[in-house]
């Protein structure tokens, strides 16, 4: 047997034993009990909005007498108690939803409390009718109050709620007295079934008060009634009742009023404040003496359990005393548990992964007590003893591995470094010949993507991308270098909307983030979609938006997407993903740099990319600042493929198709395609890494430049002079041979799009050699 189950064995035989004796006795008074609490929790629940109703009638009622009377002001006061009469009404229905109490016919009433007040608004009928119709509700009203708050199953109680009910009844006879000295109007004039109904109804609010109120007041109850029926208004109001009894008139269609009738508005207004408080003091006495009433009876019931459990505290006693230091050892050991399971291991395992050391005074140990706690305690101590002991191998392994992995990447990424260097060499050695400059192209843009991916385990592996800049770089640099890492750049169209700049410290993630999304972008696009990039500033910094035109996505696949990308995963999240890695490193990198980067549906179908860089990464930049040139990490030389054309004066169209590229023309962005310019080396081609920016330069030879313009070409602040042409000092000697047959021109397939990049990037190419030149001319 368990020990909880002995436990329980322990605490329930004796109850039950004793419990089977005392519950046949505590039952009938239990009942009792539960039903007088019932009648008293419905009589504050329901009393209070049912006396409301009673009186809001009542007021509706005369209102409406007035009403058919032509009296002066009737109309507003008929709206007014009628909107008091639904609010009422309507709090009543919220609080009558008790289907074994007798509110059924006040709520039929109240539904045919709509009909009585159109017939009253066009005058259909008599005005006895209508009248009858509403004290035919206000009738209801009170018979509920004898039948669910009179108590009859308890003789006390009921005698005490006997005034109560005669309260209601006799207040209900002096409002049906008002209601028709108001239907006899300014004139007095009232119909012989009025003035009956008025006796009648004065004959029995008298025959209340004296026969079932005031013999069944208590003596506070009675001090109160004497007070109000000594005021000066209740003397009024039975002046004018004396009045209309003995000084009426008769007259051929009914009964002329006296003159004192005219008082009985103000006399009524005031007694029956005072009568209803009356009513109020007596229904709180009665549900005190009923909440009294149950609180005896349980009191009877609670006696009886105590005596009876009496015989059950021997065995209380031995149950606490044998349980008690089980319990709360169980409980300690409880308490422990969850602590180290809630708080401590997690802790534990977050330090472990993050490499730092743990100390062994946080874990549990073992005691070697031998009772049975003692050793669920010391096998839990055991469980993480080793559960820890594996984190840490884990840990460790995984620390040796991104370490291992860092390295391969570090020296992979050296090599890769090298081969760029020999790239470059390449191209400045042969850079003459257009097809194999084409070719070492190529396979320097492959090289920068074998180094992207190369970084791409280095970030995973929780190393840092190398950044060579010093210099901050503006955006438009930014994005040409982002393109550049992508091997079909040629479909990106880039527009810098904003003129600012990025500091130098993130210009290597910045670039490489997106340059993982572009890649992203090209790769699961059509092969002749273009890509968009476009960067503007933003109330929270930058933002820069990827947009493509690949195959639609869904909300799901977003969501999950998404995921990755705003919260940097697990390792065993990335093993179960290997072959997607980029959205990954985008994540990684966005948490480092503080950005956010969303994914979601294009206007035009595909994927856009949204990228927010967070302002404090971002400088602002002067108006007159020279631009940096080309990236430092490399872009392919593909950028700059029109300057072997500069050098040697070929025409545009004679660039080889694989070294033209599709970048956006001038007109797609507020970059002017000056600020593009890479940097070149004194070869004319581009440099993979400046010191500093170089100052654009007219396209100017030396040749062509006379003496006295050329110490304004040295000064470089100033703009140099325009120079002056001279014939045929710009052919190259090349040209000066006798010109060969031209061979048939086959029809360019570039767009012109593409025909403006490569004339721009031409344009830039020339600018840089002559820029160069200068630099070196004494």
């Amino acid at each position: 047997m368990r020990l909880r189950t002995l436990l329980i064995w322990l605490a329930v035989v004796p109850t039950v034993a004793m419990g089977t004796q005392v519950t046949v006795s505590a039952q009938r008074l239990l009942e009792q009990s539960a039903q007088l609490r019932s009648d008293v929790e419905a009589s504050e629940r329901i009393g209070a909005p049912l006396y409301t109703l009673l009186v809001d009638l009542q007021a509706e009622r005369t209102a409406t007498a007035a009403l058919w009377a032509a009296a002066a002001g009737a109309e507003g006061e008929l709206r007014v108690r009628r909107e008091a009469t639904d609010l009422a009404a309507a709090e009543f229905r919220r609080l009558a939803v008790d289907p074994s109490r007798s509110f059924t016919e006040v709520t039929r009433q109240l539904d045919r409390l709509a009909a009585h007040r159109q017939r009253a608004d066009l005058r259909s009928g008599t005005p006895e009718a209508t009248l009858t119709s509403y004290s035919e509700a206000i009738g209801k009203v009170i018979q509920v109050y004898q039948q669910e708050f009179s108590h009859a199953e308890d003789a006390e109680l009921a005698q005490a709620s006997r005034p109560v009910v005669s309260m209601l009844q006799a207040t209900e006879m002096v409002a049906r007295e008002d209601t028709v000295l108001a239907l006899a109007g300014p004139s007095g004039d009232l119909t012989f079934s009025g003035y009956d109904q008025f006796v009648s109804s004065l004959g029995a609010q008298r025959y209340l008060h004296e026969a079932l109120i005031v013999p069944h007041l208590g003596a506070r109850d009675q001090r109160f009634y004497d007070r109000v029926v000594g005021s000066a208004d209740w003397q009024t109001k039975t002046r004018i009742e004396n009045a209309v009894l003995s000084g009426h008139k008769d007259t051929p269609t009914g009964i002329r009023l006296p003159a004192e009738v005219a008082g009985w508005s103000s006399a009524h207004a005031n007694f029956s404040v005072q009568m209803t408080t009356l009513n109020i003091d007596l229904a709180r006495s009665v549900l005190a003496r009923g909440e009294a009433k149950a609180a005896e009876l349980e009191s009877e019931v609670a006696w009886l359990i105590g005596g009876s459990a009496g015989g059950l505290l021997a065995v209380v006693v031995v149950v606490v005393f044998t349980t008690r230091s089980v319990l709360r050892r169980l409980h300690d050991l409880h308490e422990r548990t969850v602590t180290v399971a809630e708080e401590t291991l997690p802790d534990v395992v977050a330090r472990l992964q993050r490499g730092q050391t743990v100390d062994p005074g946080t874990l549990p140990s073992v005691t070697g007590e031998r009772d049975e706690v003692g050793r669920v305690s010391d096998a839990f101590a055991r469980a993480v003893a080793v559960s820890v002991d594996g984190h840490r191998r884990l840990a460790a392994e995984r620390h040796g591995f991104g370490l291992f992995a860092s390295g391969i990447a570090s020296r992979t990424g050296n090599l890769v470094s090298r081969q760029l260097s020999l790239t470059e060499e390449l191209q400045d050695t042969f850079g003459h010949d257009e097809a194999l400059l084409a070719r070492l192209m190529r396979s320097d843009q492959l090289t920068v993507g074998m180094r992207r991916q190369i970084e791409n385990l280095l970030i995973l592996a929780g190393g840092e991308v190398p950044d060579p800049h010093t210099e901050p770089m503006r955006v438009a640099d930014l994005l040409r270098e982002a393109a550049a890492e992508v091997e079909d750049f040629r479909r990106i169209e880039r527009q810098a909307l904003d003129e600012t700049s990025v500091e130098p410290s993130a210009i290597s993630q910045i670039s490489h983030l997106l340059a993982e999304l572009l890649d992203n972008a090209t790769r699961f696009s059509p092969p002749k979609s273009k890509v968009v990039i476009r960067a503007e500033l933003v109330a929270d910094g930058l933002s820069v938006e990827i947009e493509d035109r690949g195959p639609r996505v869904s909300p799901e696949r977003y969501e999950e997407m998404n995921s990755r990308l705003h919260q940097a995963p697990p390792y065993s999240v990335l093993a179960q993903n290997a072959h997607r890695l980029g959205l990954f490193v985008v994540g990684h990198l966005a948490d480092r740099l503080g950005a956010t980067v969303t994914l979601r549906r294009s206007v035009y179908g595909g994927t856009c990319a949204v990228v927010v860089l967070p302002a404090d990464l971002l400088l602002a930049t002067a108006p007159d600042a020279p631009r940096e040139g080309s990236s430092g990490r490399g872009a392919p030389r593909a950028l700059a493929a029109a300057a072997p054309a500069a050098r040697t004066g070929a025409a545009a169209h004679a660039v080889p198709a694989d070294a033209v590229p599709a970048t956006a023309p001038a007109a797609t962005g507020p970059v002017p395609p000056e600020a593009d310019a890479p940097a070149r080396t004194s070869a004319g081609l581009p440099s993979r890494r400046t010191a500093k920016p170089l100052v654009p330069a007219l396209a100017v030879r030396p040749a062509a430049v006379p003496a006295a313009a050329r110490p304004a070409l040295t000064a470089g602040a100033a703009r140099p002079a325009l120079p002056e042409r001279v014939p045929q000092t710009h052919i190259a000697d090349q040209l000066r041979a006798p010109r060969a047959p031209e061979p048939a021109v086959r029809q360019d397939a570039a767009t012109p799009e593409e025909v403006a990049d490569a004339w721009a990037d031409y344009e830039q190419g020339t600018q840089t050699v002559e820029a160069e030149l200068r630099r070196d001319q004494p």
